[in-house]
């Protein structure tokens, strides 16, 4: 079995936004929820391992109520800005205004 390279950040993120996802007050569609995760993850840093042992050691080290912290801070933000601009209208407004120039 190879060594496989893992942004730890990554399923942490997703985790905590599945247990808060009611309480970010957003659209929770599928396109909504992976914008939301990508602009959380560009303002955290990212926690790579590539070992078990190094997932072991990076999980313990965000059992911190600062870590915690940090995450449902992104998320937060991330649905604020998400909310404010939806991309899955802006997809439809688009093919709409495709559709009547032709």
């Amino acid at each position: 079995m190879g060594v496989k390279l893992k942004n730890l950040m990554e399923s942490l993120l997703l985790t905590k936004m599945d247990e808060v996802i009611d309480k970010l007050d957003c659209c929770k569609c599928e396109k909504c929820r992976m914008d939301i995760a990508s602009y959380a993850l560009n303002r955290l840093p990212p926690k790579y391992v590539a070992t078990y042992e190094g997932e072991v050691y990076s999980k313990l080290d965000t059992l911190s109520i600062q870590y915690e912290t940090d995450l449902l801070n992104a998320l937060f933000q991330a649905a604020k800005v998400i909310s404010e601009n939806p991309h899955h209208n802006l997809s439809a407004e688009i093919s709409s205004e495709n559709n009547t120039q032709k």
